[in-house]
């Protein structure tokens, strides 16, 4: 089943108001990649994607809260309805986008959270933003919430293996494997701005040999 017919029995009429804003994000980000390359720039995104919540997910994110199982309080309580991922090469890369997506007129940034220079206690490293983006309809606008999950390759991975992790209990030895994802967290951040330097020195030399042709 596809994740637009999964939802649609919860989400009723608001169905078709989600994914427009998830469709508007995706090409956003893309046009937005287009321009940097046709400036020259070099693409800062490696991929991304986008998903509306499941319901299940939904409703299960809901009660965790203590928030009626509604489709009001889904849209209005909770910010990640919709959600997209920007998989960046390199860390400097993230913040560019960042800087890039809040330049946007018609996103309304409703709050920011860098977990790349304070990253969670367990090691995950991301760059999140909660947004409001308008949607035109014949007799109204409406703005709907979303969440940007921004990040590197190596956060990406590491981010996934950890997810995987927690929802598996049946594994043993879970505390230990953890410690052991929080010493590759911090390890992958280390060879992240180690690569990042490595690239930079590159442009550099690069830019040195054009300034003499």
């Amino acid at each position: 089943m596809s994740n637009t017919e999964e939802t649609h029995d919860f989400y009723k009429d608001a169905q078709v108001l989600l994914e427009s804003v998830l469709q508007e994000l995706l090409l956003r980000v893309n046009l937005l990649r287009r321009y940097q390359m046709l400036a020259g720039e070099r693409d800062p995104v490696e991929h991304c994607k986008g998903r509306i919540k499941s319901e299940d997910s939904m409703k299960e994110k809901l009660a965790r809260k203590g928030l009626p199982i509604t489709l009001d309080a889904a849209l209005n309580e909770v910010h990640d309805a919709v959600g997209i991922r920007i998989v960046c090469q390199f860390v400097d890369d993230v913040y560019r986008m960042v800087d890039i997506l809040k330049r946007q007129e018609d996103f309304i940034l409703v709050k920011e959270k860098d977990f790349i220079k304070n990253p969670k206690p367990n090691g995950y490293r991301s760059y999140h933003m909660i947004i409001k983006l308008p949607v035109h309809l014949p007799d109204c606008t409406r703005e709907l919430f979303a969440e940007i999950q921004l990040r590197t390759i190596a956060m990406d991975c590491w981010a996934a293996l950890e997810h995987e992790l927690k929802y598996k209990h049946t594994i043993p030895n879970q505390e230990l494997l953890q410690k052991e994802l929080k010493r590759c967290s911090d390890e992958m951040a280390s060879t992240d701005l180690t690569m990042q330097t490595i690239r930079q020195v590159i442009d550099h030399n690069e830019a040195d040999r054009k300034g003499t042709i």
